[in-house]
């Protein structure tokens, strides 16, 4: 290691040491104060960001009209490209001198080890809770429409990624914002989106990408250690974490390429398993979905709170739209960014068509999400431990088993996301102070993990979905290069030129 490396692990060890001295010396009146003070902050940034329009928070109303758009004008490429992308992904078109930092497969694996987390196992349960079974419905079809936002935005982000000189990669929508509308001569609308959405994906990289999953795995691992404190779990956290992103997008891509499909395999046996012993349950779950998607029983703000649930619930998970995952995918080894962009509509069909629907199965059939004896975990909004609820009423082991897999999705998903806003900090200062990015993002994890539920989980939902505002806005007007990208690459497919 360099001196430089050492240094920041002393650090990292220094930080757990601090926090411990402090909880010992103020007891819970520490905790408390970080509680109290975070909740206040996030009740205000939240009001401000999710103001109605027709009863439809503006945010979910610009997801699902960007969503829509763009699949038209891509001639539903979700659909038509589906094989090819899996190609893709198996290598079959992998050249190593094409540059990049990482191969088609980890780049899709680091993406969706930043998608692929609590979203899918909490986010899903508080959904339910919420808004009914209908909202699975409402998910899945954000998640079809969302596959093409998907391929626009990581499509932009290889092909106006920047390589530096060490062939480290930089890219994402704060360069495609800026130098793709400088292009059109839009270079100060660029130069203001591209600093709004690094802003605001800093901000998600401390709430939604890491608050949220300490919080809720502390949720789903303090069920099988129970006595297990918050601030405890939180450190153990804090030095995981930041020894994996000391080696940047390269040992992240290497962690989640091993990580990603592993922890994907065991949560999706656990959840056959439950749906195979309950497989006579199934048609009556599929007719309450989608009865319920349009004809909610008794839940507050009719079928327009069930959309407003599955919608937003969806944009969490699999991050369409917001932007993120290009960041991850401009550092692929490739040329043709039309390729990349295909691969990339892949996460929404994986982390919600299969992985949400999943979770959405379990909960539906085990009839957690209307039980009575759940209704405390329901109000308190603690969705990893109501999933783990509902694995539990099959098999004893099975929260143990669930505890696990959220371990790993969340760390899967910290680490991820620590290098997005390590590349949007880099934006911003130009690549000055990544350090204090880094312990900035260690502290949040902390915080996270001794925070209440519903301050973590409208403040994640908050900086998330606000990073779609700018991303959305320059997809609209880069959109059409990409359309002209796509029918160039398809027309060279059809007639076996790649």
């Amino acid at each position: 290691m360099k001196i430089k490396t050492w240094l920041y692990v002393l650090l990292l060890m220094l930080i757990p040491t601090f926090l411990l001295v402090t909880e010992a010396k103020k007891g819970s009146n520490f905790i408390n104060g970080i509680d109290q003070a975070f909740s206040s902050f996030v009740d205000v940034i939240f009001n401000i960001l999710f103001f109605n329009i027709g009863g439809f928070p503006l945010i979910v109303l610009w997801l699902i009209i960007g969503g829509i758009f763009f699949t038209i004008r891509m001639r539903f490429i979700n659909i038509r490209a589906f094989t090819h992308a899996i190609d893709i992904v198996r290598g079959k078109y992998d050249n190593p001198e094409d540059q990049g930092e990482v191969s088609h497969f980890q780049a899709l694996a680091a993406a969706l080890s930043g998608t692929v987390g609590l979203g899918n196992i909490a986010g899903v349960a508080i959904a339910i809770s919420i808004g009914g079974p209908g909202a699975v419905f409402w998910m899945t079809i954000a998640a079809f429409f969302g596959m093409t936002s998907k391929f626009v935005e990581c499509t932009l982000a290889q092909k106006y990624r920047i390589i530096k000189p060490d062939g480290t990669i930089s890219g994402g929508p704060m360069r495609y914002l800026s130098a793709g509308l400088a292009e059109m001569r839009q270079g100060t609308l660029g130069r203001v989106l591209a600093t709004l959405f690094s802003i605001f994906c800093i901000s998600a990289a401390f709430g939604g990408a890491n608050m949220f999953q300490a919080n809720q795995s502390y949720g789903a691992v303090s069920t099988v250690l129970p006595g297990l404190p918050s601030w405890v779990y939180g450190l153990v956290l804090v030095v995981l974490v930041g020894l994996v992103i000391i080696g940047g997008i390269q040992r992240i891509g290497m962690v989640a390429g091993t990580l990603v499909p592993l922890m994907c395999l065991l949560y999706v046996l656990a959840s056959l398993f439950i749906i195979f012993a309950n497989i006579t349950e199934i048609p009556r779950v599929i007719a309450t979905i989608v009865s319920e998607a349009f004809a909610p029983k008794a839940l507050e703000g009719g079928i327009i709170g069930v959309i407003i649930q599955g919608f937003q619930r969806s944009a969490f998970s699999n991050e369409a739209g917001v932007g993120s995952a290009a960041i991850a995918h401009s550092a692929a080894r490739t040329n043709e960014p039309i390729r990349e962009g295909l691969v990339a509509l892949l996460e929404p069909f994986i982390d919600t068509i299969v992985v949400c629907n999943m979770t959405a199965l379990v909960i539906v059939i085990t009839k957690v999400y209307n039980a009575e004896e759940f209704a405390a975990l329901r109000e308190a909004k603690k969705g990893a431990e109501l999933t783990s609820a509902a694995f539990g009423t099959v098999l004893e082991w099975f929260p143990v088993l669930l505890a696990i897999a959220v371990f790993c999705f969340a760390f899967s998903t910290m680490i991820s996301w620590s290098y997005y806003g390590e590349r949007c900090w880099d934006y911003l200062s130009g690549g000055k102070g990544l350090i204090i990015y880094k312990i900035l993002f260690l502290i949040a994890t902390f915080i996270g993990s001794v925070s209440n539920p519903s301050s973590v989980i409208n403040f994640s939902d908050a900086t998330l979905l606000s990073m779609a505002f700018p991303n959305i806005l320059g997809g609209y007007f880069l959109c059409g290069q990409i359309a002209k990208d796509l029918e160039s690459y398809m027309g060279r497919l059809r007639k076996g030129e790649e």
